[in-house]
């Protein structure tokens, strides 16, 4: 589908792909950029906990409730804490790998990221400021989030992406265990 829109829409996209049988949808939404505008279930109750993963956590099984009984066990909700672009925070190598040396011109700030984030980049946070975006906007000179996205992603890999991100982790396993029981 791509940006964002609100919930009535994608729950309507949803329920449309569930009434094939056999389908099984899934989804991977940016919390980051989410408002209340756009009517998630649960939105203002969900801001009264803190602990972020608890809050994506309560989010989704409001998504998941929302869904039609019949089929909403073949639907997995999934929230990106904050966004994607934290995923790509898992290997500095990688930065230096594919990012031509006169483009990487955040170095210093690339470091502290590193730094203040070495368990899980799921956790680098959400404002204009600080968030996984913005920061590889300052440290990659003409970053394109398509382009670079990909490429790092695919320079990490996917076990090392789940290793250090335990939300992104636990989303897959989900996915996993579902085909596992087709």
């Amino acid at each position: 589908m791509g940006g964002i829109v609100k919930w009535e829409i994608i729950k309507k996209e949803i329920e449309t792909y569930l009434r094939e049988k056999d389908v099984y949808v899934t989804m991977f939404i940016d919390y980051y950029g989410l408002y209340s505008k756009y009517n998630f279930l649960g939105w203002e109750e969900s801001l009264k906990i803190v602990d972020k993963n608890k809050r994506m956590d309560f989010l989704e099984v409001a998504m998941k409730n929302d869904i039609e009984k019949s089929v909403q066990n073949r639907f997995i909700p999934y929230l990106q804490l904050h966004e994607f672009e934290g995923l790509l925070f898992n290997d500095i190598n990688v930065f230096y790998e594919q990012v031509p040396k006169e483009e990487l011109v955040g170095i210093e700030e690339l470091k502290q990221t590193f730094n203040d984030y070495p368990d899980n980049p799921e956790m680098i946070n959400n404002n204009k400021e600080t968030s996984p975006s913005h920061r590889l906007k300052r440290i990659i000179k003409g970053y394109n989030k398509i382009l670079y996205g990909h490429y790092f992603a695919e320079a990490i890999g996917l076990d090392k992406i789940r290793n250090k991100c335990p939300r992104f982790n636990k989303w897959l396993n989900l996915i996993e265990h579902t085909k596992n029981n087709l």
